[in-house]
């Protein structure tokens, strides 16, 4: 049987876009389930092998509302053996402030790290080198992983160093959207780095890698 999903949407803050990439991305080897911020039943994740949040538009004050029903549920989840997969605003509610998923690694606004590449949160490609190969990866404002590095994998970091994907146990961050797809590089300064499908590719093998956790 194909492992299943479970997607998070609640557009704009994860936008339907943003699941719609991943989804793209994962492909047909898995089946997926969409829930809202609004509440499920008791069972809805015992059968689920991922909880997946991508981005979108959210921000801390999001935070109560989008999981009024699902917080605890998603930690003890987690907690016994769960998989999750963060993307930008996903990634963030791993923090200590909000679903406290993590163990010694916080994400933190990589647009405020030291030597950052930028300073601004509107959509840009900002380099990345993921698993040795240089490239540039579409970006609103995603974290970056600090902490000390002993107690995850860092699969690729920002050009400054810092982690921009990360996995610690059953629980995978990213940064910058890999799901991106090609309207989103809807500006000149942007679709000169329209990957052509590579970085879907990339999510795909990292999600995979995960999933064998």
């Amino acid at each position: 049987m194909s492992p299943t999903v479970a997607v998070f949407v609640q557009h704009p803050r994860c936008s339907v876009q943003s699941v719609n990439g991943v989804i793209k991305a994962l492909g047909r080897n898995y089946n997926y389930k969409v829930f809202t911020k609004h509440e499920v039943e008791d069972d809805y994740f015992d059968a689920v092998d991922c909880v997946c949040f991508p981005g979108g538009v959210g921000d801390s004050d999001t935070y109560d509302v989008l999981f009024k029903y699902h917080e605890h549920s998603i930690r003890r989840y987690v907690q016994n053996g769960g998989r999750f997969l963060g993307i930008c605003m996903g990634a963030y509610w791993a923090g200590r402030h909000y679903l406290n998923l993590m163990d010694g690694c916080e994400p933190e606004q990589y647009i405020k790290r030291p030597a950052t590449c930028t300073r601004r949160y509107y959509s840009k490609a900002v380099e990345c080198n993921w698993n040795g190969t240089t490239d540039r990866f579409f970006f609103y404002d995603g974290p970056a992983f600090v902490g000390d590095e002993r107690n995850y994998e860092t699969i690729a970091r920002y050009s400054n160093g810092d982690p921009a994907a990360v996995i610690q146990g059953r629980i995978g961050l990213i940064g910058p959207h890999l799901e991106a797809e090609e309207y989103w590089y809807d500006k000149p300064y942007l679709h000169k780095y329209w990957h052509g499908g590579s970085h879907h590719v990339l999510l795909k093998n990292f999600f995979e890698k995960l999933m064998e956790k």
